[in-house]
């Protein structure tokens, strides 16, 4: 039975592609996946959001998981790799994993040996599965085996606690190998520091929706992109105050989307969602009651 935001062309493994100055961003998915609707919009009342996206009988609403893939001329960098292979059976029934980047990226003619970065916001499940992948027979090996990974280290260090809030969200199988192996890098980023990872691609911290999530900046020919991640997954939840309920710390995520906003809207940044399915990138703009919109709405 497919789910009432299902359309025509949400089969589609690549969800877009723009130019950013000399740069062309390729938005790859790895499937759509279910989530509870609840816990996506937290405390904001059903009869509220369910204006905006449908909900299925068990009140779960359609997500995307976007990988967007920059290609410099000079450099192939992926920014996050979906939910993966990794799942328990369980889990991957209740989410509906489809586990599609690895098609996606062979529809888009893109070889995974050719990825030199990967890039991770934070390290939730859904957010670095394909950083690795589990074999046939159980091996555990890179996803992009000629990549250089980076993700923040305090990810690493608050996933390896297994808190009782969030310890679901952290695989550590799609992360501690490439540590291990030297392959990823772990970054110790300061809120307010923007630290370059290669030319015309940067990371800052917005935190909020876990201590160490980071954005992804990307620069070209005087154009600005920014992949904000769970900050502001879909654009449903443009709201300042429309955060989740897996957000760690929601009063955080609501300042810092206003510190996002007040540089975004004027600057006119292609913002990047993270799990937006049907609409995964635009340019923001304030509507007359002052919040903030999709352009064209």
């Amino acid at each position: 039975m497919s789910h009432p935001a299902e359309r025509a062309d949400s089969h589609d493994l690549v969800r877009g592609r723009t130019h950013l100055g000399d740069f062309e961003l390729t938005v790859l998915s790895d499937g759509f996946y279910f989530l509870d609707g609840g816990a996506m919009f937290g405390v904001v009342p059903k009869t509220m959001w369910e204006k905006r996206v449908p909900a299925d009988e068990q009140n779960r609403i359609l997500l995307g998981l976007n990988t967007v893939v920059v290609r410099t001329g000079k450099q192939t960098v992926a920014i996050e790799t979906g939910i993966g292979n990794k799942l328990s059976e369980k889990h991957r029934q209740i989410f509906g994993a489809q586990q599609k980047l690895p098609s996606a990226f062979a529809a888009a003619g893109i070889r995974p040996e050719d990825v030199d970065v990967v890039i991770n916001s934070h390290l939730h499940f859904d957010h670095c599965g394909w950083n690795t992948t589990r074999t046939a027979d159980g091996r555990i090996l890179p996803t992009f085996p000629n990549a250089r990974y980076f993700a923040h280290r305090g990810e690493v260090e608050h996933g390896h606690l297994q808190l009782e809030r969030d310890a679901v969200s952290y695989i550590s199988a799609n992360y501690d190998p490439l540590i291990e192996s030297g392959q990823m890098t772990l970054l110790d980023l300061r809120r307010g520091e923007v630290r370059e990872i290669v030319p015309g691609i940067s990371v800052e911290l917005f935190p909020g929706h876990t201590a160490q999530l980071m954005a992804v900046h990307i620069e070209s020919g005087g154009s600005h992109a920014c992949y904000i991640s769970d900050l502001i997954p879909t654009s449903v939840h443009l709201d300042i105050t429309w955060v989740m309920g897996y957000d760690l710390d929601p009063l955080t995520c609501i300042e810092e989307r206003k510190r996002f906003y007040a540089r975004a809207i004027p600057e006119q940044w292609l913002v990047l969602f993270t799990h937006d399915h049907h609409t995964p990138f635009g340019h923001l703009r304030w509507n007359d009651k002052g919040k903030p919109v999709m352009k064209g709405t």
